[in-house]
């Protein structure tokens, strides 16, 4: 490769690694495997060694691909929190055991997590302040959500000062909670562990955090004060015995033989573990050799992290087979003969969408090659082998669980069934339909409606307005009381707003505030049920595709009939809205931040209460931006446009 080319190649890689940095580190959503993240920059590195002159200082191969997220407080490291080089084969190990004088050291072995890295800081025995890694010398502080942990010891028996360094990671079972959870309530499925690991760790909300089951391996001392050790196989047993939750097994080895043996080890385990790993890193043992070995501007010289390859397999593709997920979407699965793929038994993989299917061109009798995401979730990767006069899969035209047709947004990759009513989305509705924002029906949370549809006590909304509740007090966990709790909270919920039963309705694009909209606007169910596309579009706040989205809905024979039933049930089928107090009519407000007491859903009820209107924008017919914390670009732009910005104590003033 000339000069030239080598330039070009360099600037395209660096741009390109720096993007994915960014999506791994900051926002938590990668668009790549790391085994070919891992490719790219060892390309960069070795053109970077031929043509030095075109190295950087702001490479990535120089600088650790993190940085601090603005949602959280800056902390300043210490000791700065380094990454480690990458090995590929045997062959970079052993170059690296060269170059390590065993006369003076052995080597540590230990399993390297796929989570995380955090920084946890004790003084005189408790616990005070945790960080993420961020760039290596600047970090976020996650002290709030990482006191959700309760691997984390709050109070160690140490007087004197101690930072150590972990992973946090989701075990594989939480992460496939998670992910049950995640396709209830419709919500983007996690890609792995790691990035839901990050994603639950950066929640403004550390209630979030808690609920996801989060936990941590404690791997390095960074810093300690009042004590002193010579190894640092030393440190990890001292670790374990002040109660933290060190490295389940790690192995001191005399020579690099001893160390391929080990790795080979971990690397047969992987698929028993109940974390997610994606290697193993290899320490000089000795901490007096560590310090006179030194780092690079990046790495420390001390250590190096074996990547293991992700494993594929080829398989012959028997069947596809089209499961309808709870949002609605249709999902085809691979089915196959079984292969072991990372220690376990697969018969199944995801094919992704129909998108995915026709790129590949993959039909039944393919050879097809398969993989373990993350180590968890199989996916099918491509086709290796055509079959003879194969051709690629069609997906279905209606829906396999309910037979409705089904319908492709413009922009989506996903197949969805029309049918609000379909059997297989059954459980999101009624968890949505519930909900505080919606019904609002306390005690009815998805384990008890789990409960109640396992049970055959109900098959649909309007069954849970005629629950037999001597059958609810037999369900486990329920008994007398509660079910008479629950009683009292449906029926007072046929009295909720027509705006609160519209948003229940889970109708796709329309919110609660558009729902709202709807209610004032029409009045009515039944002026609601005759409207035309016209008359949702002449909503004031409605966009072409919430009327669009409104019209089809109400229109389908089975909406009709629902409404119906629970109007023949009792439920409210009107708008119980009367402004009184119009003090704020004519005028628009902007909710931007985070306010100290208020939600902004709640701050956006009482505007509306007062004759007013939100708006998600800011323009020139705003009269009022309501700003909290972390307001960002809303608050910039009210700021150069002169409109008046106002804090949540000066809005309660304004509506005393």
């Amino acid at each position: 490769m000339d000069f030239n080319t080598a330039k070009s190649r360099i600037e395209e890689l660096s741009k390109e690694l720096k993007y994915h940095n960014r999506k791994y580190y900051i926002d938590d959503a990668p668009e790549i495997e790391d085994f070919e993240y891992d490719r790219m920059l060892r390309e960069l590195e070795d053109l970077e060694k031929e043509y030095p002159e075109l190295l950087k200082a702001d490479s990535p191969t120089q600088n650790v691909g993190g940085a601090a997220n603005r949602l959280f407080n800056a902390v300043t490291h210490t000791v700065k929190m380094e990454s480690l080089q990458d090995v590929f084969d045997f062959e970079e190990l052993k170059a690296f055991g060269e170059k390590i004088n065993l006369d003076r050291t052995a080597f540590s072995v230990e399993p390297k997590i796929d989570g995380l890295s955090v920084s946890l800081e004790y003084k005189d025995g408790l616990f005070f302040r945790g960080s993420t890694r961020g760039d290596g010398v600047t970090g976020e502080d996650v002290t709030a959500n990482l006191l959700q942990i309760k691997s984390i010891p709050k109070a160690i028996k140490f007087d004197g000062e101690l930072e150590v360094r972990g992973e946090v990671y989701m075990p594989k079972e939480s992460f496939l909670k998670l992910l049950k959870r995640q396709e209830i309530m419709g919500e983007a499925l996690a890609k792995n562990p790691r990035n839901a690991a990050a994603g639950s760790l950066r929640q403004k909300n550390s209630k979030i955090t808690a609920e996801r089951e989060l936990s941590i391996f404690v791997f390095n001392i960074q810093r300690i004060v009042g004590k002193e050790f010579t190894s640092h196989i030393e440190t990890l047993d001292f670790l374990k015995e002040l109660g933290f939750n060190t490295l389940p097994f790690y192995t001191k080895c005399s020579d690099i033989s001893g160390v391929i043996k080990e790795i080979e080890r971990i690397g047969n385990s992987r698929g028993n573990l109940e974390f997610d790993i994606d290697g193993a890193v290899v320490k000089v043992d000795n901490l007096a050799y560590r310090d006179d070995l030194g780092s690079t501007s990046k790495f420390p010289k001390w250590a190096v992290a074996y990547k293991y390859p992700p494993e594929e397999k080829e398989t012959v593709l028997k069947e596809i087979e089209i499961n309808v997920g709870r949002t609605g979407a249709l999902t085809p699965t691979a089915i196959f003969d079984t292969i072991t793929l990372a220690g376990t038994s697969v018969s199944r993989a995801t094919l992704h969408n129909e998108d995915f299917i026709t790129s590949k061109g993959i039909g039944i009798g393919d050879t097809i090659v398969v993989r373990k995401a993350g180590d968890i979730i199989p996916e099918v990767l491509s086709v290796s082998k055509h079959a003879e006069n194969s051709a690629p899969y069609k997906m279905p035209t209606v829906c396999p669980s309910c037979g409705s047709a089904v319908f492709k947004e413009e922009g989506e990759a996903v197949i969805r069934c029309t049918n609000a009513e379909c059997p297989a989305q059954l459980l999101r509705h009624l968890i949505h339909f519930t909900s505080r924002d919606a019904m609002d029906i306390e005690g009815l949370g998805p384990a008890v409606l789990e409960q109640l549809l396992d049970s055959g006590l109900i098959s649909n909304i309007v069954d849970l307005y005629s629950l037999d509740f001597f059958e609810v007090e037999k369900l486990e966990r329920i008994g007398e009381k509660s079910a008479e709790n629950l009683k009292t909270a449906i029926e007072n919920s046929k009295n909720q707003d027509l705006s609160k039963l519209i948003f229940a309705f889970g109708i796709r694009h329309i919110g609660a505030k558009a729902a709202s909209l709807m209610a004032e606007h029409f009045g009515n169910m039944d002026a609601i049920l005759v409207a035309s596309l016209e008359d949702f579009e002449a909503i004031e706040g409605f966009g072409g595709i919430m009327a669009k989205s409104a019209i089809e809905f109400f229109a389908l024979h089975d909406t009709k009939e629902m409404v119906e039933a629970l109007k023949n049930k009792g439920l409210n089928m009107k708008s119980l809205k009367e402004i009184t107090d119009t003090r704020f009519k004519g005028l628009t407000f902007v909710l931007t931040g985070t306010l100290p007491t208020l939600k902004r859903s709640e701050a956006g009820e009482i505007i509306e209460n007062f004759g007013g209107k939100t708006s998600s924008s800011v323009s020139k017919k705003t009269d009022y931006v309501l700003a909290g914390e972390d307001a960002g670009s809303k608050l910039t732009k009210a700021q150069s446009l002169g409109i008046k910005i106002i804090s949540e104590e000066e809005f309660f003033q304004m509506t005393k």
